[in-house]
């Protein structure tokens, strides 16, 4: 027969085991994967939102950078709980393949093309498509991401739509890094790069690059927040990601938004659309 303090022993330590699994799991579910566009850290703006929202909730949130064609594969691997991206028609295979869920319009900026202040290709005031084909004609220096980002995506919309192919030229540099890292090799090669005027702005005292290009209705920069679907993923921290949703379209976040950078830079680094039909 087993002795009573032996008893207690093995009850005390099956309620520890059992305490323990349990604080393990509130633990675990109190963090949020967040995967997205390296514009939205470059730019400074998770660097001021996630705090205010970690505050909030009590949710930790473990946010990786990468471009938003790896952001995406993330989400379609189960790997992170929430996305924020910009590349709408890559994030609507994901919508469309249940995938991910609340699908939610966040904010815009534009993309510009940043070249160096001589502008050897003269591309100062032209259209999306001419200033490309100028620095297709002069071969001058001009840095891709090359990364698969939305910024990456977009460049080579713009190459397709002028019909012409940079890929392997010798001033056709690709940095396979974030903007930020390339907008400092644009700067240091003088030459042109694609960049979400976000990021632009908050490197633009450590970079010697002029916009010379913007405007351009096809330069429209559109960042949307979605769910990994936990119906598809059963490890993914559904609440943390409803979560980071609803506050991210919240009335209040949209105000920080709006209101991000204009004391610093005279101007919004992003303009907010949550409830807006673009």
């Amino acid at each position: 027969m087993i002795r009573y303090p032996v008893l207690c022993l093995i009850v005390c330590v099956c309620i520890l085991f059992a305490t323990g699994e349990g604080l393990a799991q509130t633990q675990k579910t109190k963090d949020v994967i967040l995967a997205t566009t390296t514009s939205t850290v470059d730019s400074g703006l998770l660097d001021y939102l996630v705090p205010i929202f970690e505050k909030k909730t009590a949710y930790r949130v473990k946010t990786i950078a990468v471009g938003t064609g790896q952001a995406l594969a993330m989400g379609e691997k189960g790997e992170a709980d929430v996305l924020l991206a910009h590349a709408a028609e890559a994030e609507k295979k994901l919508v469309e393949s249940e995938v991910v869920r609340n699908y939610r319009l966040v904010m815009h900026n534009d993309f510009i093309i940043a070249g160096s202040p001589e502008d050897p290709a003269k591309i100062k005031g032209k259209s999306a498509a001419d200033a490309l084909k100028a620095i297709f004609g002069s071969e001058a220096f001009f840095i891709s991401r090359g990364d698969d980002s939305g910024t990456n995506k977009m460049e080579l919309k713009l190459w397709k739509e002028t019909g012409l192919n940079p890929k392997g030229a010798k001033w056709y540099v690709e940095s396979g890094q974030g903007m930020g890292a390339t907008l400092f090799m644009a700067s240091e090669k003088k030459g042109y790069t694609l960049s979400d005027r976000g990021t632009y702005l908050a490197q633009k005292h450590n970079i010697r690059l002029h916009v010379l290009c913007e405007g351009d209705p096809s330069l429209l920069n559109i960042y949307h927040v979605m769910e990994v679907n936990p119906e598809k993923f059963g490890k993914v921290n559904a609440d943390g990601a409803k979560a980071f949703v609803d506050f991210m379209t919240s009335q209040e976040t949209q105000k920080l938004i709006g209101d991000f950078g204009k004391d610093k830079f005279g101007q919004p680094l992003f303009s907010p659309d949550a409830g807006k039909q673009m």
